[in-house]
């Protein structure tokens, strides 16, 4: 729906700092308008000090003036030609996002993350072992682990199949697990975590 007169957000150019709102938005680009660069410059001074009372700290601290500076030149796209009172040459790093921090040890990626990275080093671990005793202990941990995994992200879902064939899949083959004769441990649906609070009564 499309009244007249009235101005949408979703109709407006996206703000680049919207913790500052539309306002002072409306400002800078007012700004940016001047002809004169005195007058872009005295009025660049009344924004940042409007900026200063949207995210109050303390004044005297020349940091947080640098850093209302670099928001203002952020702000205008660096359209705002005023002779700055400070450096802004890094104000655009404010603006980057960090690198995502690799899990330690983990050099390759689960070809199903819903089952994490210890069944991945479990898996991995399978691959290379002799058959036997403790192979199969370790097969017995890996495959229920993953049941468990199944019935918390699949709300509810047991699939021993599917179990056997992620597991035989994600070990290329070295596993076989013989469900006539394999026993899953009987997994307890009000023992799996919710992600919700019981409310006290």
């Amino acid at each position: 729906m499309n009244i007249e007169g009235l101005d949408y957000n979703t109709q407006r150019e996206s703000l680049v700092l919207p913790e500052y709102g539309r306002e002072i938005q409306n400002m800078v680009d007012y700004a940016i308008t001047l002809p004169d660069k005195q007058q872009r410059l005295k009025c660049a001074n009344t924004i940042v000090k409007m900026m200063s009372t949207k995210i109050p700290q303390t004044l005297e601290d020349a940091e947080y003036w640098q850093t209302l500076w670099d928001h203002l030149y952020l702000i205008s796209r660096k359209k705002l030609d005023i002779d700055w009172p400070v450096d802004i040459s890094n104000a655009e790093k404010i603006l980057g996002k960090p690198e995502p921090m690799p899990i330690p040890g983990k050099t390759h990626t689960v070809g199903l993350r819903h089952y994490g990275h210890l069944v991945e080093e479990m898996l991995e671990k399978l691959k290379t072992m002799e058959p036997g005793n403790e192979r199969d202990q370790l097969v017995a941990l890996t495959a229920n682990q993953m049941k468990r995994d199944l019935v918390i992200w699949g709300h509810g879902s047991m699939d021993d199949e599917k179990v056997a064939d992620d597991l035989a899949r994600l070990t290329n083959g070295v596993i076989q697990l013989d469900l006539s004769n394999f026993k899953f441990e009987k997994v307890q649906l009000n023992d799996m975590p919710t992600g919700k609070k019981k409310k006290k009564k």
